[in-house]
């Protein structure tokens, strides 16, 4: 029974090992916040030097975000599209070339009542609503590659103001650069 303990015990502390760490962020990209705070935050970071900011998401080990959600995720996905299989390709050629040769006979039914035609641009996958969608003061900080939420804090502003705004992202860099101090 130790071995079965002992092995359990590996490999739970080699799953904590490979998490995201907070200590391991060195540059951040600020997505687009409400009312601006984005770029209130990306300020301090800046002025002082906590994390360098980027305006390149390729380039970033962390993410700073005001929102979670199908709507983050597919943010995501756009950055760092995710691989597809060797099946998953061929499919998608072949269903493209199918659709090449369907748009190739025009269909007379859809050109003749335009009402009933299928929309021609509709969106191929909606964001919905999430109980995660635009918070009103939490910020957090996700992991680029493990997509884990590394730190999160709350501090709501008292108003749209820029001075207030300012404050807020201050109060918030600050309470960062505590927390990553003690890492």
């Amino acid at each position: 029974m130790k071995p079965m303990r002992l092995l359990c015990l590996l490999l739970c502390s080699g799953a904590l090992a490979c998490a995201g760490d907070l200590s391991t962020a060195k540059t951040v990209y600020v997505l687009s916040m409400a009312r601006g705070m984005d770029q209130y935050l990306a300020n301090r970071l800046t002025n002082d030097h906590l994390l360098q900011v980027v305006t390149d998401p390729k380039k970033a080990d962390v993410f700073l975000t005001d929102h979670l959600g199908e709507g983050f995720e597919s943010q995501l996905d756009a950055i760092f599209p995710p691989p597809q299989p060797e099946t998953a390709k061929t499919d998608a050629k072949d269903a493209k070339d199918a659709k090449d040769a369907k748009d190739a006979k025009p269909d007379d039914s859809a050109n003749s009542n335009s009402m009933f035609a299928p929309p021609m641009n509709k969106l191929a996958n909606p964001a919905t609503t999430s109980s995660f969608g635009r918070s009103k003061g939490t910020i957090f900080l996700v992991d680029a590659k493990s997509r884990e939420i590394l730190w999160s804090v709350y501090e709501p502003s008292k108003s749209s103001t820029g001075k207030d705004l300012d404050h807020t992202a201050t109060v918030i860099v600050s309470r960062l650069k505590k927390d990553l101090a003690k890492k």
